[in-house]
């Protein structure tokens, strides 16, 4: 219930994330046809046809004049990338520069940068297929299932929900598992291939104050990637075109807007923001700018192996010393919901169990035989929690209990729980937890440049030809 339960969590929330991101994507209204004009009509598009660029449209047209057709923008080894693909992307984020209140992008600078993140996409799942990797239906189900919990909807009311605002759903199914599908890529090919040494863990406890502090920074990022084993003449090109960048920002222009038109991280429609983190979790490039700037302030140019990095210091907060904190000694019984056991019938099978706590039953011999996770043998004994080891549903519900008191039946994303607090402490954090800490802590410090870098080898093994100027 601690760490895999914490994982789960972050799964769901993430699931949640990339729907509102697959919904803007998919939630596109392209202009209807003019009388007579071809239409190309795709797999889950409510979209009826492709309009062209500059062309005006006209009542009618003549039956002999060429017909407006969909066309190849881009070849990224054996599968394309459509102009009509590309109009689709465009306007998604158009849409989603509007609502963030970014100032939009030139038009074809946008169009480029998209097509561009367009290539990324198509080059992580060509990789996913190559090797194995797949989210197949029944993964895919569950996902979905989540996203409508998310939102608070069943299933079926969350596709209703998208096809009154016009979303196919089909389609919307799709982006979900590409975005499912490039976030496990992530996680096999990155991010548990990290390993973090002890003699790592020693030195950052070594340099690190005793309590530590929570000061946070938030940040936005600009990078301009180089090539792998890029010569000398392109990092030249690339370091004036990033100067230039760097000009036009100290010039005033909105870095938001400059970073939806040039940064190559993923996060660049975003304004690159990197969100709420403290120094130790930034890679350690952003970490050491972060210190000497203040809220406002644009760094210098960057180097990495990457390319060339602009940082932003948008705000900075906290700073006092870390306290001790309360953990909490608890003890859980886990009835599941599935096929075969309703909500309504764990709520009932808890509350029975719960009737039987208050006649003089043993909670623990109570957890032994009818608890459905792993700490059934030790009586449903979860041990001594921090907070933030579990989900938030179990942690609400058991910070309102006093020492020997038991829930009512508590839902959570894994099923419902009567919950009993043994005794509350407050206390330093233990060697082994400052440990764990501390490797998380250098894991996400390597995590975005290790990303980067896998990205832009898998960018330059793949074979790319860009059709985009052609008419």
């Amino acid at each position: 219930m601690t760490l895999l339960h914490r994982k789960l969590l972050l799964s769901a929330a993430c699931l949640a994330a990339l729907a509102c991101q697959a919904i803007a994507q998919t939630g596109i209204k392209l202009p209807a046809p003019a009388k007579n004009e071809s239409v190309v009509r795709l797999p889950g598009s409510t979209a009826n046809a492709l309009p062209q660029r500059g062309e005006e449209k006209t009542a009618e047209r003549r039956t002999d004049e060429p017909l407006p057709a969909d066309r190849i923008v881009v070849v990224v080894n054996d599968e394309v990338i459509t102009l009509y693909e590309l109009r689709a992307r465009v306007d998604s984020a158009v849409g989603q520069l509007k609502r963030q209140g970014t100032p939009l992008p030139p038009p074809d600078v946008l169009e480029k940068q998209m097509l561009e993140r367009m290539v990324i996409d198509k080059v992580q799942l060509q990789y996913a297929r190559e090797t194995g990797l797949r989210v197949d239906d029944t993964q895919l189900e569950t996902a979905l299932a989540r996203i409508a919990a998310n939102n608070k909807l069943t299933p079926v009311q969350f596709r209703k929900a998208l096809e009154n605002e016009g979303v196919a759903y089909e389609k919307f199914r799709e982006d979900i598992r590409d975005e499912i599908t490039v976030a496990r890529v992530r996680e096999r090919e990155v991010e548990n291939k990290i390993v973090i040494s002890e003699g790592e863990i020693d030195n950052y406890l070594a340099d690190e104050s005793p309590t530590g502090s929570s000061e946070e920074y938030q940040m936005a990022h600009i990078l301009l990637r180089s090539p792998e084993s890029a010569s000398s003449e392109q990092i030249q090109k690339l370091r004036a075109k990033a100067e230039q960048v760097l000009a036009r920002l100290r010039a005033g222009e909105d870095f938001a807007q400059i970073a939806a038109s040039y940064s190559d991280a993923p996060d660049g429609l975003q304004g690159g923001n990197l969100g709420w983190r403290k120094l130790d979790r930034l890679p350690a490039i952003f970490a050491e700018s972060a210190g000497k700037l203040k809220a406002g302030e644009i760094s210098p140019l960057l180097r990495s192996p990457n390319g060339f990095h602009i940082v932003k210091l948008l705000a900075r907060r906290g700073g006092s010393v870390v306290e001790a904190v309360q953990q909490t000694h608890v003890r859980h019984i886990l009835i599941k919901v599935n096929e075969v056991v309703s909500e309504s019938d764990a709520t009932h099978k808890l509350t029975a169990l719960r009737e039987r706590l208050t006649h003089g039953e043993k909670f623990a011999e109570l957890a032994k035989s009818f608890s459905q996770d792993g700490s059934a043998p030790k009586g449903g004994d979860l041990g001594w929690i921090y907070p933030g080891d579990t989900v938030p549903d179990f942690e609400r519900a058991m910070n309102q209990l006093k020492p020997g008191e038991v829930s009512r039946p508590v839902k959570s994303p894994f099923g419902f729980h009567l919950i009993e607090v043994l005794e509350r402490r407050v206390q330093d954090m233990s060697s082994d937890r400052k440990r764990a800490a501390a490797r998380q802590t250098l894991r996400d410090r390597k995590l975005d440049e290790a990303y980067q870098d896998w990205l832009r080898q898998a960018r330059d093994r793949a074979y790319v030809e860009f059709r985009l100027e052609e008419r």
